[in-house]
Order: structure tokens, then sequence, then C-alpha cells
């Protein structure tokens, strides 16, 4: 009698155990019918963006989102090559994906053009405003909404904290790309710094990989004290490039993301950039639940960071002072 009382109790046990695994399944089958799809329109190559699209996951995961149940991811990569943004925007609207996340002015515009019906949520856009895509940042109005960040803000900040680690530098070059629109705004708000600061300015435009060897050698011969790379996906799928020029050349450089400066840079000041992208999994949630991205205000980033890499300090032969060492949020040594 016992033995046949305890393996009744045991099958109660599974069974019930089975109920609570199966209950929230057929809670979201009712609930939510068509699980959302979410198209990710990335300028970079798998290997660059790959911890964007982690962050992304992150956060979309901590809000109760799980791939492949009650949400379905569809990445499209351009490689770094920025022509072909139109083409895999077109693909995803075409797939009949519910919302577009995307990154850089380039690839938002891309979107942009593909549809006005489906929401767009961007990231990695310097000033959506300026460029275009939105009408303001308290009501975007359209179908884009997202994060900004405010790099023309903080231009003038990063040739600061070049000159306080080099405290005679005169001449700085900045490294930009006609590919980004609002780069003139950018420009000005560093030719602004510059001046208040005493540095004199050698813009250089880069148009593609192989200007580099080019862009360096002129820089060089110019001898210019350091080098300000601006915020822009080809920079960022040249990363690695670029990073061995300047270690070839000596040249102390300032870049605009703490990834840089993992990979070798020297500094780096700006917004955490996974963290922006877990920033946009809160406005993708809003999306789904009923919002319309017109009427959802353009964030801005939660958490700016200093990096400084130690080891490459002193492979140039520079001494970071001591201020400058405290103030950063993280020395790589």
């Amino acid at each position: 009698m016992r033995s046949r009382i305890a393996r009744t109790s045991r099958a109660t046990y599974t069974f019930l155990a089975l109920l609570l695994l199966i209950a929230p399944l057929a809670v979201e089958a009712q609930q939510g019918g068509k699980v959302p799809r979410v198209g990710i329109l990335w300028p970079y190559s798998p290997s660059i963006g790959s911890v964007f699209v982690d962050a992304f996951r992150q956060g979309l995961h901590g809000l109760g989102y799980v791939e492949g149940r009650n949400i379905v991811l569809e990445e499209r990569w351009a490689e770094g090559n920025l022509d072909r943004l139109p083409s895999l925007a077109t693909e995803l609207v075409g797939g009949n994906v519910d919302i577009i996340v995307t990154a850089t002015t380039p690839a938002v515009r891309a979107a942009q053009q593909a549809t006005k019906r489906i929401p767009i949520v961007m990231t990695l856009v310097t000033d959506p405003v300026d460029s275009g895509i939105v009408a303001s940042l308290a009501r975007p109005g359209g179908n884009v909404t997202g994060l900004s960040l405010m790099h023309p803000d903080l231009s003038g900040k990063r040739l600061a904290l070049l000159k306080e680690l080099m405290p005679n530098l005169s001449r700085v070059a900045v490294f930009w790309s006609s590919s980004t629109p609002s780069y003139p705004l950018v420009l000005r708000e560093t030719e602004a710094a510059a001046r208040a600061l005493g540095v004199q300015l050698r813009v250089v435009e880069v148009h593609g990989p192989t200007d580099f060897d080019n862009a360096f050698s002129a820089i060089t011969r110019e001898r210019v004290g350091a080098l300000v790379v601006l915020p822009d996906a080809m920079f960022r799928n040249q990363q690695r490039r670029i990073l061995d020029l300047a270690a070839k050349n000596r040249l102390p450089a300032m870049y605009w993301s703490r990834e840089l400066v993992d990979a070798g840079g020297l500094m780096a000041y700006g917004a955490n950039i996974p963290d922006s992208y877990r920033q946009a999994a809160h406005v993708v949630d809003k999306i789904l639940k009923g919002a319309k991205p017109g009427d959802i205000p353009i964030e801005q980033p939660e958490k700016f960071e200093l990096i400084i890499n130690l080891k490459t300090a002193k492979a140039l032969g520079l001494t970071v002072p001591l201020p400058l060492l405290l103030r950063a949020d993280q020395v790589i040594e």
C-alpha cells in the first residue's frame, strides 16, 4: 500500500512539474500569438560587431525575451561595405520583420529609405536632428527612435584630454570620413576646442581602407604630435589597421570607444557602446508593447568613460599624469 501511495505521489509531482513548465509557454502562445521578428542591420563585420549584438541580446534577455521562443532576431551584416546597406535593409523589410534595429547614420538612412512603416530603433547616431533623421529629440515623429551618442559634445573633451596627457602638444591630426553626414558639426566642435586649447588641427579625410597608409605618411611627415579618430563605421571595421599604423608610426591617438583601447589603442573617451545596445533593447520592448516610435523620445547615453592603456603609453614613451590616471574609469596595464 505504502509503495503504491509513494508511486502515486511521485507521479503527481512529476505531472505538476510538467504543468509548471508548459503553462508559461501556453500563456505566451495565447497572449502573444505571433512571435515578433526583429531585424538587425549592422554596418560592421561579425568579428567587430558581435560584442554589440551580444549586449543587445543581454538587454532583451533581462526583459524576459528568449530568442527562438518569444522573439526572433534576423541579422544582416554589411561587412564594412556601406554600399550593401540599402539592399540588406530591403531584404529585412521583405522578410516582414516587426522592428529594425540598426547602427550609424548611413545604416539608419538605408532603413528609412526601405520603409516608412516598420519601426526603426537607431544606435550610434551622432546628431539625428541635424542629420535630418528625426524632427526632434523629444518627439522624433515618423518611424524612427532610439539613441543618440552626442559625439559633437564630446569631441572637445577628447582633445582636452590629449592636451592634458601631452601639455606641449601643438599639432593634432583628425581623421574623418564623408560617409558620416554629421561630421561637419563634429569638426566645428573640434576646431572650437582646438582654438581654446591653442592647438592647430590637421584635418585628414579618409575615403576608404586604401587611404590609411597615405594618411599616416602625410601626418608623420608634417610631424603632428597626436591623432584623433572620429567615430565612423568604416573606421570601426578597419580598427586593427588603424591601431597597427598608429603603433608603427609611434603616434598617440584618441578614440571614441573602449573597444579600440582594449585592442591596443592609447586612450578613448565616450559612451559605453555595449550599454547603449542594452538600452536599445528597452526601446524595442516599448514598441512591442504598443508604443509608437515617433512618440518615444530619443535617449542619451547613461554612462561615459575614460579608458587609458598604460602599456601603450609606455611603448610610446609617454608618462600619464597621476590626476589623469585617477580620473580614468579603467587603466589597462
